[in-house]
């Protein structure tokens, strides 16, 4: 790899006998990997017997390519996901139950494993500043089943005003300059230069304040980012330290392959040890920082909430008719199902996650789980309901076969054998639940979202 001559110096300069070893990982191949997903009903043994192993610090976690197509793929059986990068879920390690924020969160390999650490219990907030990722993370979020996310698309300074002191965990898994990601993605050289770990240092400081308002008490951060650079990561770490007294370092556990933070490239601080670095020429993987810290009982004064005009106005409400036509819909097929905080957005209905606080005036991409559209008169299922299912909890479900299914994404009827009643059916491919059909005179009808068919 062509590296500028300036970052291969300063890489010699820090890693002194090491650096030979380092710049040479940059012409070996990249590491692929795939994380399979807990909230499904089964294991992705399809794509599992493709893979070359498991990846020894992540349970869920194995090398190896993803076919985009396939079926594990799109019924969110498995994300794929490079594997240093998912060692960051792991050193959050977020609890069922509690309230998450994953503050820089396209596209949405980390929240995917968030939630499903925390069992789909509790709160995930994933945020994006840019809105087209952050459609690609709702779009990722609802593949992967869950119910309890809510996906927004604000600065973060937005948002300390509507969340104050009020995460248990937060995860700021930074925008960096890349450098651990350059095997991977050679185009991030062309925008590399001397200056630019600094200028990035500074963008990640000012999300960093934002976060720390937003954290309670005894809450715990972490810190990410996917660059060597010590400007964005150890030197960042002192400045928090240095500047926030109430903060408290967390050793991060290791396998042998993980390296300590360096305190040498800071402030000689020796809790900067306790970070952890994954360098290419010592393990499977690409380069990652992280950091583990825990707020104490002396708090950072939150800003105070303002009273803003509330986001769930008559407007978001259901109105009789509507409400009637949900109810008959669900008591008929989903009998076993309770949804609350009901809110619309336009004709569409979302269950709002329990806890979730009034979002204002927030720009909202998705605000729980997406349950189906109101059509004249009629209500139809969401794509997004139907991966959030288990087939027992669905009173109409159908088994379609693979040539079946492959009908299906690409937008196509089928028939179906004449004694099957007519009405809404959850569809199940192998034990994937693959989204709704309408079963009219021995016919599929197909609502596969026309967007995403293939």
């Amino acid at each position: 790899m062509n590296l500028p001559v300036a970052f291969q110096n300063k890489y010699r300069r820090l890693l002194g006998d090491e650096a030979d070893a380092f710049l040479a990982s940059f012409d070996e191949p990249s590491t692929s990997g795939f994380r399979s997903n807990p909230l499904k009903n089964g294991q992705p043994q399809a794509t599992i017997e493709q893979s070359s192993g498991r990846v020894p610090y992540v349970s869920t976690g194995y090398y190896g390519s993803v076919n985009g197509k396939s079926l594990d793929h799109v019924t969110g059986w498995i994300y794929s996901q490079e594997p240093s990068a998912m060692f960051v879920g792991e050193v959050v390690d977020p609890q069922p139950g509690e309230k998450v924020l994953d503050l820089c969160a396209a596209p949405g390999g980390k929240s995917t494993h968030l939630i499903a650490k925390m069992k789909d219990q509790g709160l995930l907030v994933a945020n994006e500043i840019f809105a087209k990722r952050a459609q690609v993370l709702a779009s990722n979020l609802e593949r992967w089943g869950t119910k309890n996310t809510v996906v927004l698309n604000e600065r973060p300074d937005s948002l300390e005003k509507q969340f104050p002191a009020f995460f248990d965990r937060i995860l700021v898994d930074a925008p960096c300059s890349g450098e651990g990601m350059l095997r991977k993605e050679p185009a991030g050289i062309e925008y590399w230069n001397e200056n630019y770990p600094a200028e990035c240092a500074n963008r990640q400081r000012k999300i960093l304040q934002s976060a720390l308002k937003m954290l309670k008490a005894g809450g715990v951060l972490v810190y990410s980012t996917c660059t060597f650079a010590p400007e964005e990561d150890e030197q960042n770490i002192a400045w928090l330290l240095k500047e926030y007294p109430a903060l408290r370092m967390i050793s991060v556990e290791k396998t042998p392959e993980m390296d300590d933070g360096r305190p040498e490239w800071a402030d000689q601080n020796p809790e900067l040890k306790k970070a952890v670095r994954l360098f290419p020429h010592h393990m499977k993987g690409e380069g990652h920082f992280i950091a583990k810290l825990q707020l104490t009982e002396q708090p950072v004064t939150p800003v105070k909430k303002k009273h803003k005009k509330k986001g769930r106005t008559n407007n978001n409400q259901l109105t009789k008719d509507e409400r009637q036509l949900f109810e008959k819909w669900s008591t008929k097929y989903l009998p076993k199902c309770e949804f609350n905080n009901l809110v619309k957005f336009g004709e569409q209905l979302f269950a709002v996650p329990n806890g979730m606080p009034d979002m204002g005036s927030l720009k909202v991409q998705t605000p729980g789980l997406h349950l189906g559209t109101f059509k004249k008169n009629r209500f139809e299922p969401a794509l997004a309901l139907g991966l959030a299912l288990q087939p027992e909890q669905m009173t109409n479900h159908l088994d379609i076969t693979k040539e079946q299914w492959r009908k299906y994404v690409h937008g196509d009827t089928f028939n179906v054998e004449r004694s099957t009643p007519n009405g809404w059916y959850l569809l199940v491919c192998e034990g994937h639940t693959t989204g709704f059909g309408k079963v009219v005179n021995w016919i599929v009808k197909n609502f596969f979202p026309k967007g995403l068919r293939f």
